[in-house]
């Protein structure tokens, strides 16, 4: 019924307005916004979700947390982080889920290109939605992991900025959580069910046409002691992501000296389900809370 109805109100809200598919719910303590427009990349007019803390005093600012929907690289829509928006709100921080250009049309980086101008946005935006633009994490999952990981290691890389508007402010974040996302595309091959097939999609070609290109996509290659603080979590029976995927990320990330922690779901699959599931939120929400909120 909940599902329903916000589906009915994101209906609603396209149909009123071509020029701001922008609605408003308010449940509880928390506001929850849906289809703001925050970046026209190529016309495609990409839009995100968002919820905060209904009642705040005006000088207080909020810890802001972007969300990643995973699929991919050429699937997934943002709806389906929006109950994690809401529960992150209840518990004080400002959180969006994003949609992002999708492959086989828009290939590497654009993808990233988008995540970062969804950044730049809630810096943009920091005075109006009460944010503090220098507390803002990120979690995905799977794709959406590996987007949030490359947030994390590609702050002061500049090929990767885009031609975004907000071009001009910065893009670091001030943690990550990534839930199964590859760190090294050249050794996906043969360890996962898809990457045949999903990789070429995304990437131009497989892993001796376009070798380069898969470097240049993987986190583990852009790692250095500026990188974020990271939360790796990933299940030993991953059959899409493989789990030595988070080792190699981790053992690099601690080689320079970067803040990193990996909680590995012994038996748990790719997307977390019963108990593993719970174990995983508690573990992002318990890292947000520590590293956001000091």
């Amino acid at each position: 019924m909940k599902r329903a109805f916000f589906s009915a109100i994101l209906l609603m809200s396209v149909i009123a307005s071509a020029e701001q598919t922008e609605s408003k719910v308010s449940a509880g303590e928390v506001i929850f916004e849906q289809g703001i427009e925050y970046t026209n990349p190529d016309d495609q007019h990409l839009q995100l979700n968002l919820a905060r803390p209904k009642d705040r005093k005006e000088t207080e600012r909020s810890p802001a947390v972007l969300c990643i929907h995973g699929g991919g690289f050429r699937a997934g829509k943002r709806e389906r982080w929006d109950k994690l928006c809401q529960q992150l709100a209840d518990r004080g921080y400002v959180a969006a889920t994003a949609t992002y250009r999708l492959a086989p049309k828009y290939q590497f980086p654009a993808a990233v290109h988008d995540v970062k101008a969804a950044v730049r946005w809630l810096r943009k935006n920091a005075d109006k939605y009460q944010i503090d633009p220098n507390r803002i994490g990120v979690v995905g999952d799977s794709a959406g992991g590996h987007l949030a990981q490359f947030l994390g290691v590609t702050s002061e890389v500049k090929m990767f900025e885009g031609t975004d508007g907000n071009g001009t402010l910065p893009v670091n974040v001030t943690c990550v959580v990534n839930y199964y996302g590859p760190s090294d595309f050249t050794k996906s091959y043969g360890k996962s069910v898809d990457a045949a097939e999903v990789l070429p999609l995304w990437l131009g070609g497989d892993a001796v046409k376009e070798h380069r290109r898969h470097i240049l996509a993987s986190p583990l290659y852009w790692v250095t002691p500026n990188a974020a603080p990271t939360l790796l979590i990933h299940g030993t029976e991953d059959k899409y992501v493989a789990h030595e995927q988070a080792v190699w990320m981790h053992d690099k990330l601690k080689g320079a000296e970067v803040e990193v922690e990996l909680l590995t779901l012994q038996g748990a699959g790719h997307g977390f389900k019963g108990p593993d599931a719970d174990k995983a939120e508690k573990a992002m929400l318990d890292y947000f809370d520590r590293q956001l909120k000091k």
